[in-house]
């Protein structure tokens, strides 16, 4: 990874099994949207993201009904074998929670708080001192977050009228992106000086622009040593949410910031929370930061493949390559760098093909319908007929158990690429 010119090496925290920060991979991060009082909804939601490549996953705790039932979600997820560390997302009551309902505390493995909806003045200075002491007591590690549309109003405007005063005023945003970061290190010294030890920490400043996050994530990354939590807040829905994630984070990761990311996609109505599982691992898959799945490379079609057939057969060799990974993540170490190509006619097709672990050329407009199929660069069969495509997927069946089985020259040293926390 290339890092920013002046970049500290940043402290590394332990979350149970994932490690974050200073030469750890970037860990990807999630949230459910179940009602956390019902516990049975809201563990498997948790395991559903944990399976799609979440390593943490965040949970609300908004409530005594909500608090009250996080051990037992903790439990539930131990019984079906998921051990992905579970975050407490707390806003404004979350010191009242943590000492009536101590299971809570102790189930979790992370507190996230927010520094500008905890409390005012000496009431919430109190709060977040209970907060911090508790994290110390159990061993926790925290994230402040900070938030643009939650920020500290009391910082905002003293900072506010400081500028004013100046001979040469700031622009209001400029102000406003610098409280962020002042309320983020603020907030990080008193955890420290409340006894959390610096190890603990995690810090975010989230807003919903792009220039914004890049320019404060820069400026933040200059001025301290704890990891960074990355994130475009209220990324939006679709291709908005996914296209303007990808254009900060991106910037961000390649300079070297960053240590674990969410992706904050507004759902489509009746989709799968665990696209944003998804939408983050590619990311950090395609700028080749991390390995999670084996990549498909298809062409976008022309005039020349008014077929489908190589559009179907993408699309199924993505979902059960994906679909596969659960089982073969733990049985073919190294599985997750396999390279396939399914491309639709003569003019791409063959090279890229024999450019992939396991490739595919099908047959464009008045082609002859004949598909070769290249496996390390060598042409080892041509298939033709309706059953290609169940044809195709045995092949990289076979090409897999050789490959990355037991033995197999590919397969991956299991200790370099630990089931939770793998480095692409």
């Amino acid at each position: 990874m290339t890092h920013v010119v002046g970049r500290r090496p940043t402290h590394q925290v332990h979350i149970d099994h994932v490690i974050v920060g200073s030469d750890a991979p970037v860990v990807v991060q999630s949230m459910t949207n179940t009602d956390t009082a019902d516990a049975v909804a809201t563990a498997e939601q948790v395991k559903a993201l944990a399976d799609t490549g979440s390593e943490m996953v965040r949970i609300t705790v908004n409530s005594p009904d909500a608090a009250s039932k996080v051990a037992e979600i903790r439990n539930r997820l131990d019984d079906m074998g998921c051990h992905a560390p579970l975050v407490g997302d707390f806003h404004f009551n979350g010191e009242r929670l943590l000492k009536d309902y101590p299971d809570c505390a102790r189930a979790l493995s992370k507190y996230r708080i927010n520094p500008g909806n905890v409390g005012k003045g000496v009431k919430g200075d109190e709060k977040f001192a209970y907060m911090i002491r508790t994290a110390a007591e159990y061993d926790k590690a925290v994230r402040i977050g900070v938030n643009w549309g939650s920020l500290d109003q009391a910082l905002a405007k003293r900072m506010m009228d400081a500028n004013l005063a100046l001979s040469e005023p700031k622009p209001a945003d400029a102000v406003m992106k610098e409280a962020l970061i002042v309320s983020a290190l603020q907030s990080a010294q008193k955890a420290v000086d409340l006894g959390l030890p610096e190890n603990k920490i995690i810090l975010s400043c989230k807003v919903s622009h792009v220039q914004d996050l890049i320019e404060v994530y820069r400026a933040l990354s200059q001025r301290c040593a704890y990891p960074l939590h990355l994130g475009l807040t209220e990324a939006g829905m679709g291709s908005k949410g996914i296209v303007a994630s990808t254009a900060a984070l991106a910037v961000l990761l390649q300079e070297g910031i960053g240590d674990t990311i969410r992706i904050s996609l507004t759902p489509e109505p009746g989709s799968a929370r665990t696209q944003e599982v998804v939408v983050a691992q590619e990311i950090l898959q395609t700028m080749g930061l991390r390995s999670f799945t084996p990549l498909v490379t298809a062409c976008p079609g022309c005039g020349r493949t008014t077929s489908t057939v190589f559009q179907e057969l993408a699309r199924d060799i993505q979902v059960y390559l994906r679909e596969k990974m659960s089982i073969w993540r733990l049985q073919y170490p190294g599985v997750e760098r396999l390279n396939v190509a399914v491309m639709g006619c003569v003019v791409n097709g063959p090279g890229e093909s024999k450019l992939a672990d396991i490739g595919i050329s099908l047959p464009g407009t008045g082609e002859t319908p004949v598909a070769p199929v290249y496996v390390d660069g060598e042409r080892q069969v041509t298939l033709k007929g309706d059953n290609m495509a169940a044809e195709f997927l045995q092949i990289v069946e076979s090409y897999v158990h050789e490959n990355y089985g037991q033995g197999g020259k590919k397969r991956a040293p299991a200790k370099i690429i630990p089931i939770q926390n793998a480095k692409g």
